[in-house]
């Protein structure tokens, strides 16, 4: 029988400096050589690996042309696959960047797949199944870029920035679906469990025939965050000891890093650096890669430091650096840190490295660096707590802290104040200098609202370490613009009483009563102050960036039930 497409094509990279080469994803439903096939002789070819009886293929394109737009096929053992013959979208392309040209990065996160087979959507309409809609009309012609006024400009790359599926909250037909494999009432219940049942979740999501076809001719650059395994994900110690002593949290966690490794992680890096993982040779060297797999996940679970799921992309003259937030955590109360000190040094070096190459350094981080003052004084009040500063580490106030962290989701950057700093003067030290970038622009997610905040540093120089964990240099207010930029979900709901709250984290009645929390926990003010000068806006949104040389504008579009994507903001950060 001959060889099926089950899920994608799935283009990730491409070259933002040549320009001449990419990678594209692919799942089939038995092994094959995988082939890319597009005009002018670019293409390439792979032979399909087996994970957990599933095949997958990460195909190398080359022989492209940098600034061009190049329509290709997808070939299963010599076979056209797609598009798909009755395929009502336009040709999938890829479209490589002009070193010198204009970039456009969409983002946002928080994308709960499942909508109804029919009737109204009850989290509301997808952004980026709309975002594919006004795209598809907008390439109608299937030759035309021409653009429609109504309809957004096509992105040069979608930045997922965590929560693309969600293990813990599992849509109606999930659920029947899983009921038929196992016995809901055992744990873990409605949630998945294990690698096929995480499969499950990747064809739900890549498989809506709208996202699906933009995933095939958008570049995607994805990190996780917790519900890609389970809400809180490495919230404490605490939370880890007590998740690891049930019986079904070590096949949950394993089954969710191989599927990340495979679906998410193998498509961030580039051609280079997948010829040089020894992981990737391995696996794509036996017939089935899944025990050898399953030790890796287990490793990386075991020891955050043994894998980098952090990774850099450069286009043209932007950097993107992409932090993994979740991970690498050190959970100990003594020496709590959002990195690993080998991760924390390699993002200083990534950040710092020949500055005077790009004009604007994006800082992609699932959580956001800048939250509302209330919350985030009060999880660094929540912090100093849980550490001993009222009553010691035993103490009731410490007891009461943790349950607190827990139920309340306190574990964002603020939730580790010396990686909060360590990263202030980090993002300082980037935007400052004689090569200093036009702006430093923070993207996160996470909260399910969107806002933009700016920081305001000191007149004077703020002095001490400036790497991510805790290197040495100076920390004078940086020269480049400063913001933080948070936008989701791209598909969920927020009640009323959690909109209310972040409104009044806002406030100055809000940022009053943080500071009398931190006050109470002994905890100083933070490095820098800043304010949201946008925002908040509520709904399934998503933010673009526009960068050209120095200049960087930034529109957000929101999803309204007519089908139609509004843009509700539209400012200049840098440039004229």
């Amino acid at each position: 029988m001959a060889a099926g497409l089950r899920l994608g094509p799935v283009l990730r990279y491409v070259d933002g400096v040549a320009g001449d080469s990419a990678t594209i994803w692919v799942e089939t439903d038995r092994p094959c050589t995988a082939e890319v096939r597009g005009a002018a002789g670019a293409g390439g070819s792979t032979r399909t690996f087996q994970i957990a009886g599933h095949h997958y293929a990460l195909i190398p394109v080359t022989g492209l042309t940098p600034g061009a737009t190049t329509a290709y096929e997808i070939r299963l053992d010599g076979r056209t696959v797609w598009p798909p013959a009755d395929s009502r979208f336009p040709p999938s392309t890829i479209r490589t960047f002009s070193p010198d040209g204009e970039v456009r990065v969409a983002f946002g996160s928080c994308r709960w797949a499942a909508k109804p087979a029919k009737g109204r959507d009850p989290v509301g309409p997808d952004a980026l199944d709309t975002l594919a809609q006004h795209l598809a009309a907008r390439l109608a012609s299937g030759t035309t870029e021409e653009p429609d006024a109504s309809a957004p400009e096509r992105p040069d790359v979608l930045v997922l920035l965590g929560d693309q599926v969600y293990a813990d909250e599992t849509s109606a037909a999930t659920r029947r679906w899983l009921a038929a494999r196992r016995d809901p009432g055992d744990p873990p219940g409605s949630e998945v469990g294990e690698y096929e049942e995480y499969t499950r979740l990747y064809d739900e999501s890549w498989g809506d025939p709208e996202v699906r076809w933009l995933l095939s001719t958008v570049p995607s650059c994805m990190i996780f965050d917790d519900h890609d395994l389970i809400d809180d994900w490495n919230t404490s110690a605490a939370w880890l000891a007590r998740m690891r002593a049930t019986h079904w949290w070590s096949e949950r966690v394993l089954s969710g890093l191989m599927s990340y490794w495979v679906y998410q992680h193998l498509g961030n890096l580039s051609p280079a650096e997948l010829d040089a993982d020894p992981l990737y040779a391995e696996i794509r060297s036996v017939p089935d890669g899944t025990e050898r797999l399953r030790r890796f996940a287990a490793e990386a679970d075991a020891d955050p430091a043994c894998v980098r799921w952090s990774y850099r992309r450069d286009f043209g003259r932007t950097r993107l650096l992409m932090i993994d937030t979740r991970a690498a955590r050190l959970l100990k109360e003594d020496a709590r840190a959002m990195l690993d000190p080998a991760e924390a040094a390699w993002v200083r070096e990534q950040a710092l490295s020949d500055r005077g190459s790009y004009d604007h350094l994006l800082v992609g981080t699932s959580l956001p660096w800048l939250l509302p003052p209330l919350i985030h004084d009060a999880e660094s009040w929540n912090a100093a707590l849980c550490r001993g500063e009222r009553g010691g580490p035993d103490g009731r106030w410490a007891r009461f802290a943790e349950d607190l962290r827990q139920r309340a989701d306190l574990e964002h950057w603020a939730a580790f104040p010396s990686s909060f700093e360590a990263l202030t003067r980090l993002i300082a030290e980037a935007g400052g200098g004689p090569d200093a970038p036009a702006t430093v622009c923070v993207l996160s997610g996470d909260v399910h609202h969107a806002y933009v905040a700016e920081p305001r540093w000191p007149d004077e120089p703020t002095g001490g370490a400036t790497g991510v964990e805790g290197a040495t240099g100076p920390g004078a207010r940086p020269e480049a613009r400063v913001v933080q930029l948070t936008c989701s979900p791209l598909h969920n709901a927020i009640p009323l009483a959690v909109r209310l709250g972040f409104r009044f984290g806002w406030s100055r009645a809000g940022s009053r009563l943080g500071r009398a929390l931190a006050r109470h926990a002994r905890v100083g003010r933070p490095l820098i102050d800043w304010r949201r000068t946008g925002g908040p806006w509520f709904g399934n949104q998503l933010m673009t960036l526009t960068l050209h040389a120095r200049s960087a504008r930034l529109t957000l579009t929101q999803a309204r039930a007519n089908g139609r994507l509004v843009t509700v903001d539209e400012r200049r950060l840098s440039g004229s």
